[in-house]
């Protein structure tokens, strides 16, 4: 990797662990501006289930990523490497540092090391693999990929529902595997990356993310999901929090089952998450009340 003065420093960690105020903090500290790397905060209509910045922490510093599509609209992992590529080097024009926030592992990689180019399907087979999903479950997608791409089922998170869905749109709507169509050749970056990760205790961490599904249904996450029941077979609406109300809503659990669900499955994608991150050899770990030890590591570092 080629290095310049140039750095970009990637805050990440499980949900609810406080990544949007340590970045807040580096931000101010640097005065630049935020890159979310989160696959949800990314739609304009969701606001509540995604957890994203608040009006005030949205004024304070400049976002990017954030309310920047439709639910409506298709967006891969590669299509926001190209575009938070092409920001960075607008981004770098003007600072020497820019902040990137949030726990999506795809899209981390997307910046660090790009992707290889994997062809484009058709929704209506996205359209019919959901809907698989929607009538087997999770099962019937691993036995799916298990058979299509053996080679990649070995190597992915197989309890990741839309990890599955994507092999399956590639091989279904193309003909081909994405074990075969991945080199797994990392891009060259003209800036450097400092991997900053944020954690906390595992039961410190399961009381956040307890507590926020809570204010979560406080602020009106079930009003949300009911207004776009109809739109329930998008992408961007297969994802905790709203799965979980949509099956209340669909009279198959109680409320109270959907509440316990959704802390659950929040609890199990912090753990996918964690197990993600801890293979990156590169990340420095902190507590999220850890700002000034941080901003001094990164001083330190640069």
């Amino acid at each position: 990797m080629s290095i310049t003065n140039k750095t970009l420093i990637i805050v990440c960690g499980p949900t609810a662990v406080g990544k949007t105020k340590v970045a807040l903090q580096l931000a101010q500290h640097f005065k630049t501006d935020i890159i979310s790397v989160d696959s949800r905060q990314i739609y304009k209509e969701l606001s509540i289930g995604t957890a994203k910045p608040d009006i005030e922490e949205l004024a304070l510093i400049q976002h990017h990523f954030i309310n920047h599509i439709s639910i409506h609209d298709d967006f891969s992992a590669g299509q926001y490497e190209v575009e938070v590529i092409a920001l960075l080097g607008q981004l770098f024009e003007q600072n020497d540092v820019v902040i990137a926030a949030g726990g999506t592992g795809l899209y981390i990689k997307a910046i660090t090391d790009g992707f290889d180019d994997i062809p484009a399907v058709n929704s209506s087979v996205r359209a019919q693999i959901i809907n698989e999903y929607e009538q087997f479950g999770l099962a019937h997608l691993q036995r799916e990929v298990k058979i299509a791409d053996p080679e990649a089922y070995e190597k992915m998170d197989t309890e990741n529902p839309q990890r599955l869905m994507r092999v399956l749109e590639v091989n279904r709507g193309s003909g081909q595997k994405v074990s075969s169509l991945q080199k797994h050749q990392k891009k060259d970056r003209n800036f450097r990356v400092i991997k900053i990760g944020i954690n906390l205790p595992r039961e410190m961490l399961y009381e956040q993310i307890n507590g926020r599904v809570d204010l979560m249904m406080e602020n009106g996450l079930l009003e949300e999901a009911k207004q776009f029941f109809d739109f329930r077979h998008l992408n961007a609406l297969q994802t905790v929090g709203y799965n979980e109300l949509y099956q209340y809503l669909n009279k198959e659990i109680s409320l109270e089952e959907a509440i316990d669900l959704i802390k659950r499955n929040s609890r199990r994608y912090a753990k996918r998450q964690l197990t993600w991150l801890r293979k990156q050899e590169d990340i420095q770990w902190f507590a999220p009340q850890e700002g000034s030890r941080i901003i001094e590591y990164l001083v330190g570092e640069m």
